[in-house]
């Protein structure tokens, strides 16, 4: 890529991650979390500054930066405190950087400056900007360099096809997830319903309403205002985001903002907003669904799977049993299945070949057998190796943790196709801004006395022009 090129792309990758619309950087800082009267407070403790520690001669420093907030921090840490016991030669040094947007915006920048980090954790819509950014080495060209033979087949595919594009692994896998419900089973056995295992929109209309007329719950349900659940039910109806084989083809110049598929969406989610049944918890406000839920303002949840242990937990501590069921769908169409979603692991292309190499050892037993079921076990996300699943099926986890196995069935339920695959396109920050804005403006214009599928209806005529225009922006920075 040319210089000019190079400079004008980081800038449309910089403005894309600085728009006003995306959620606030979380402070560095592990929250904790207090039960007090069926309301979850979350209070945070001053993360103390690191104190550098001089490495004695003939250890390769590598320095890996993530966006795991909250519980997560403490076992990303302990792995890699074990990572550098087993491996004396290599210190490895995780450094939390806000969340995956202020992470990419981050390293993007180091790397301008000349101090790249070695690994970085980039979400998965963020692969087509990682790529196109320079600043990464592709994962099968590293292992090639390093002389590290690695079987991709022992990931799950699911996994893998997300991350192969062009036939060739860019990255290496890690954190991986995707949306199920999650409901209070202690109201919903109160009331006398039960969720189905696999729910569709009419199920959950029909069962907020009775929740909320029987006074259950002043709310059915909350989500985060965000456009990761709308690619998920795009994916579950076979329907692409983008065309060109959701961009896997060639670069996306359409979005199917107004198709069928995204209709059914918005409808139903805007029914839900208009009967006073889905409580809106703010744009892209993860923490501020699960508090919802918790407080038990409402009974039932739509979040990702890493959140399994954590909402399991803190739950019970607030009194109540938590059930989980797949990502409801529409009645008329039949399951395809969902996108992976989390993140992978990236290594610096710009750094020295010895360092390269050392990365390129940690990010793999981050992803080995022991290491992908101590994640998934303290987490939720997925245990990403087919040998960690037989591993936790001997074992009886997935019996004696049910909620585990919802998600984790969901997943191998997936038939891979373009659609389920994910769309990949340089744009996507932007793209899913536009998306979420575009739920905005039904709420507003169904509030200012517009039917529902009017106010749909303008909105994602809207929201594809935004869109397509935002998509033509980048590939003129790259073409």
């Amino acid at each position: 890529m040319r210089s000019g090129k190079w400079f004008a792309l980081a800038v449309v990758i910089l403005g894309a991650l600085l728009l006003q619309a995306c959620a606030p950087a979380v402070p560095q800082a592990t929250p904790q979390v207090q039960i007090v009267e069926k309301e979850v407070v979350v209070t945070a403790t001053p993360a103390p500054e690191p104190t550098p520690t001089p490495l004695p001669p003939g250890v390769t420093p590598i320095t890996f930066w993530h966006a795991m907030s909250g519980w997560r921090i403490p076992v990303i840490e302990a792995m890699a405190a074990d990572f550098n016991v087993q491996h004396p030669t290599i210190h490895v040094t995780a450094e939390y950087k806000g969340g995956y947007r202020d992470t990419l915006h981050a390293a993007i920048a180091a790397a301008r400056a000349g101090k790249p980090p070695h690994v970085v954790q980039i979400f998965e819509v963020g692969t087509r900007l990682a790529m196109d950014s320079g600043i990464f080495a592709p994962a099968q060209e590293v292992i090639e360099q390093c002389g590290i033979q690695v079987n991709w087949d022992q990931y799950l595919d699911p996994v893998m096809s997300y991350y192969t594009i062009g036939g060739a692994v860019h990255s290496f896998p890690w954190n991986s997830s995707n949306p199920i419900l999650y409901y209070n089973k202690t109201i919903l056995d109160q009331a006398g319903i039960e969720v189905p295992e696999k729910p569709t929109y009419e199920d959950i209309a029909e069962i907020g309403r009775q929740l909320v007329d029987g006074g259950y719950a002043e709310f059915a349900i909350t989500w985060p205002l965000h456009s990761w659940f709308v690619e998920q039910w795009f994916a579950e109806q076979g329907q692409e985001l983008v065309n060109n084989q959701n961009g896997r083809t060639d670069r996306p110049t359409e979005i199917y903002l107004t198709s069928e598929a995204a209709k059914r969406i918005y409808n139903w989610w805007g029914q839900l907003y208009a009967d006073k049944l889905w409580v809106n918890p703010g744009f892209e406000a993860w923490g501020e669904a699960r508090r919802i839920f918790l407080s038990q303002k409402t009974a039932m949840l739509i979040s990702s799977t890493s959140d399994v242990r954590f909402l399991t937990d803190a739950a019970r501590e607030n009194g109540f049993e938590v059930g989980t069921a797949y990502l409801p769908v529409p009645a008329d169409v039949e399951r395809q299945g969902v996108v992976i979603g989390g993140a992978s692991l990236w290594i610096a292309k710009d750094v020295p070949e010895e360092e390269r190499c050392a990365a390129a050892q940690f990010v793999l037993w981050m992803s080995a057998t022991p290491q992908t079921i101590r994640w998934h076990q303290n987490t939720g996300y997925f245990p990403i190796t087919k040998a960690a699943v037989e591993v936790l099926e001997q074992e009886g986890w997935f019996d004696q943790n049910p909620n585990f196995r919802t998600a984790f069935n969901q997943l191998l339920e997936t038939k891979v196709s373009p659609a389920t695959q994910g769309a990949v396109m340089g744009a996507f920050l932007e793209v899913r801004t536009i998306i979420g804005q575009a739920f905005e403006q039904v709420m507003a214009d169904i509030d200012a006395g517009k039917s529902v599928e009017e106010a749909v209806d303008a909105a994602l005529t809207a929201a594809k022009a935004k869109a397509e225009e935002a998509m033509a922006e980048y590939r003129k920075t790259v073409e």
